[in-house]
């Protein structure tokens, strides 16, 4: 994976790290000696794809330079039970005040990956798997690059880098064939999608040559009569009510790419955690 450029993260760890610590770790610091170090390590506790272990890294050094994180394995790595992540030394104060924030960011994006993959090899192949806008605000770019490790896709990062004409869009345009020359009545160069939610709808779009014709929450049976009308004049985009258990047959049906919203608005997060040794208790005097 090509890591992210830290420009997308580092601001967002400085404020969950101020947000978390605020005045400071009372906990720690009272229960802490301040010279005291320690090694620790990340540990996968369920299945999962792997994805932010940079992010995670820069919580710990946010909180000491002096914090050295090893990673094991990069992101999109596919991670068993027990797998351990990155190997971690320097300050215990610091470990533990960062590690919240650490693993909050390395769960939520790992849970994406995770889950992106699960569609991704629902498809079989056949499909191509597509993020949406449907993001945590502010942690898009961090989302968006967790599809990525889980071998999706991603579709526009924002309004201002696609022409997607909406249900909303059309109603105000009176039309899909309006709406479509209007756009490209301003000699719009990006390629101009077009929702559909009906085969008329399709039928319009057609006679408006979008480049790409978006089949929203149609049957079946619809889309495949969909794709045999659009026959290869525009690529086909699935989307709404889409689930790993219908996977396999929209991915007969013959389209060419799947938007999946819950691949970041409702992935679990996976399940790692911050393990460190034992000391054992203090010795008898």
């Amino acid at each position: 994976m090509t890591p992210l450029d830290p420009a997308l993260y580092l601001d967002l760890v400085r404020r969950a790290l101020a947000e978390d610590v605020g005045a400071g770790d009372v906990t720690t610091e009272r229960l802490v000696p301040r010279d005291a170090r320690t090694t620790a390590r990340l540990v996968a506790k369920s299945a999962c794809v792997l994805a932010g272990i940079d992010v995670a890294r820069a919580a710990f050094t946010e909180v000491d330079p002096s914090v050295v994180v090893t990673p094991r394995v990069g992101d999109g790595h596919q991670c068993r039970p027990g797998d351990v992540i990155a190997d971690l030394a320097g300050p215990s104060r610091a470990l533990l005040t960062a590690e919240r924030t650490a693993l909050n960011f390395l769960q939520h994006l790992s849970g994406i990956a995770t889950l992106t993959r699960q569609f991704v090899d629902a498809t079989g192949g056949r499909l191509t798997i597509l993020d949406t806008r449907k993001t945590i605000p502010t942690l898009r770019a961090l989302a968006k690059y967790a599809v990525r490790c889980g071998g999706g896709t991603n579709h526009r990062m924002g309004l201002y880098d696609a022409v997607l004409i909406k249900d909303n869009h059309i109603r105000l345009a009176g039309g899909i064939g309006e709406a479509v020359r209007r756009v490209r009545a301003q000699g719009e160069a990006l390629p101009i999608e077009v929702e559909t939610q009906s085969l008329a709808d399709v039928d319009d779009a057609m006679a408006a040559r979008p480049d790409v014709i978006m089949l929203d929450n149609l049957s079946d049976a619809d889309m495949r009569e969909a794709i045999v009308r659009i026959g290869g004049r525009a690529r086909v985009e699935i989307s709404g009510g889409v689930t790993l258990d219908r996977m396999p047959s929209l991915a007969r049906l013959g389209a060419d790419v799947v938007s999946v919203g819950a691949i970041t608005h409702s992935a679990p997060a996976a399940d790692i955690s911050l393990e460190m040794p034992d000391v054992g208790p203090p010795a008898s005097r």
